[in-house]
């Protein structure tokens, strides 16, 4: 049987063409660079991951609680990371956990007055570092073009169910003989 060729597989799935390829690598390239950066930015300015920033600004967003499972949908990370991150976030005093009254599966997550003053002190710089690497390049028509795209690819991406909606893998058991 003759191999099918790089990209393709049991399925016979035809590989990406030249433009296709290009398109995404430079875009998985510009996302891995201006994470990079931003991240930088975060830990030097506020000792903060990127995933830390992101659950104090959709917590400031919100201006009241969210549940778990709705900031991890969110910020698209695992349940067990984002329970890790939010304790390290909780034990530094910039976010509060408690049990939901309305469901008793729910764990409702707020930010302090400290994640909300330390979230001020490292928007500045997180602000200038997207400006200079992602919207200075950029025309004012380049960035209605590159925001209706990124929007249609985000909503394709999300109409598929969340990811805290995935069934929990089940460890395998003790075995018996």
């Amino acid at each position: 049987m003759p191999d099918p060729g790089p990209g393709t597989g049991a399925a016979d799935v035809p590989a990406l063409d030249a433009a296709q390829l290009d398109t995404y690598f430079a875009l998985i390239e510009a996302v891995s660079l201006l994470q990079h950066s931003v991240d930088q930015q975060l830990r030097a300015e506020g000792d903060l991951s990127y995933v830390q920033f992101q659950l104090l600004a959709r917590l400031n967003a919100a201006r009241g609680q969210l549940t778990m499972t709705e900031l991890a949908d969110g910020v698209v990370y695992s349940r067990a990371g984002l329970t890790y991150q939010a304790a390290l976030l909780e034990k530094a005093g910039l976010i509060t956990r408690g049990p939901s009254l309305a469901d008793d599966r729910a764990t409702l997550v707020s930010i302090t007055d400290s994640g909300r003053a330390l979230l001020g002190r490292v928007m500045p710089g997180h602000i200038l570092v997207t400006r200079r690497l992602l919207l200075d390049p950029l025309s004012q028509d380049d960035l209605h073009h590159l925001g209706d795209i990124m929007t249609r690819v985000r909503d394709h991406m999300r109409a598929q169910p969340p990811r805290s909606a995935a069934p929990r893998r089940r460890r395998p058991g003790p075995t018996t003989r």
